[in-house]
């Protein structure tokens, strides 16, 4: 990798005064099990590294306003996994976590890590850009994109790789951003962002930014669940995944969130499905035709046309789940 510079500040005020006005000034350290590789690979090159592990306010799950949850940036994966409060109240989210089999990988990555982490295209990350463009054509569409997504339609063609983006975003969370000028907060739904071009980003963050913390809604009244389809349990990034949140009303659903993860650029929020669901109660028949609904107007590239079964198959057994009979 290339020669850095390396800071280690006490609080959020002095870490964001670090940062630059450009992605290359300066990258944000957390757990790191996304920025060394990447620098390693020379795909981002930063002068300066400012690592935010040892900012005290950024860690933790604790309890929110009204019942909810607020889990700082640093916080690990592994200390989510374990919290008892998100443990019962938002099984969805611990089954995301879990669903990361390496100890290494929960024990040093972080809540706002997994947010924020790059894509894992392979033309990205062999220097291709976001958008993996040659000549003005797109490498993916017609190349080697078994692991691409199905919906979204270009210019970007990658996966969102966030473990976390599906449930937080059918849990209708937000996340708190600071920047040298204050802070301000995005829905999570509104956070992950699909390129149109190289300049763009796949998150709202700018570069002299820092996401510090996630807040959940309280769950009170809301089942939630998710479920993953990975090529192998181990060391993998999943296939398709669903995550759902119902709000019931009586044994009726009252509202429904569908988010399917790592079929998009961004978590994919399956609004016919969301809507079909309100006012019914589930059952195998209504969560197949929540599933089948889920997946209308993918649109596969030459190599990923499975993922569509999977994503339907993961919203069935996701809505199953939730309703305690998977």
């Amino acid at each position: 990798m290339e020669a850095f510079s390396y800071a280690s500040p006490a609080t959020v005020a002095e870490a964001v005064k670090l940062l630059g006005s450009n992605w290359n000034d300066a990258q944000v350290l957390a757990g790191g099990t996304d920025l060394i590789s990447l620098m390693k690979d020379y795909v981002v090159s930063p002068q300066t590294v400012v690592n935010i592990k040892g900012i005290r306010e950024l860690s933790g799950v604790t309890a929110g306003k009204g019942g909810g949850l607020r889990i700082g940036a640093i916080t690990t994966l592994d200390e989510m996994a374990t919290s008892p409060a998100l443990r019962t109240a938002y099984p969805a989210l611990q089954a995301a976590i879990l669903g990361i089999t390496s100890p290494q990988i929960r024990n040093m990555g972080t809540a706002g890590g997994d947010l924020c982490q790059r894509p894992r295209c392979w033309y990205f990350r062999n220097g291709y850009g976001l958008l993996a463009m040659k000549d003005g054509t797109s490498l993916v569409s017609k190349g080697a994109n078994k692991y691409h997504a199905i919906f979204g339609g270009g210019p970007a063609y990658f996966v969102s790789a966030s473990s976390l983006g599906p449930p937080l975003i059918a849990l209708n969370a937000s996340v708190t951003i600071m920047s040298p000028t204050g802070k301000r907060t995005v829905e999570v739904a509104k956070f992950f962002t699909s390129p149109k071009d190289e300049n763009a980003r796949e998150v709202d963050l700018q570069p002299n930014e820092i996401l510090t913390e996630i807040t959940i809604p309280a769950a009170h009244g809301v089942k939630n669940a998710t479920y993953e389809i990975r090529e192998r349990e181990a060391m993998d990034w999943p296939l398709a995944t669903a995550s759902v949140a119902l709000n019931m009303s009586g044994g009726k659903i009252g509202k429904a969130r569908v988010v399917l993860g790592h079929v998009a650029p961004t978590p994919w929020m399956a609004d016919k499905a969301s809507e079909f669901l309100a006012g019914k109660t589930i059952d195998e028949s209504t969560a197949e035709e929540a599933g089948k609904l889920a997946v209308d107007g993918a649109q596969p590239l030459t190599q990923n046309t499975y993922k569509v079964q999977l994503a339907k198959v993961a919203v069935k057994r996701a809505l199953l789940a939730a309703a305690g009979k998977a």
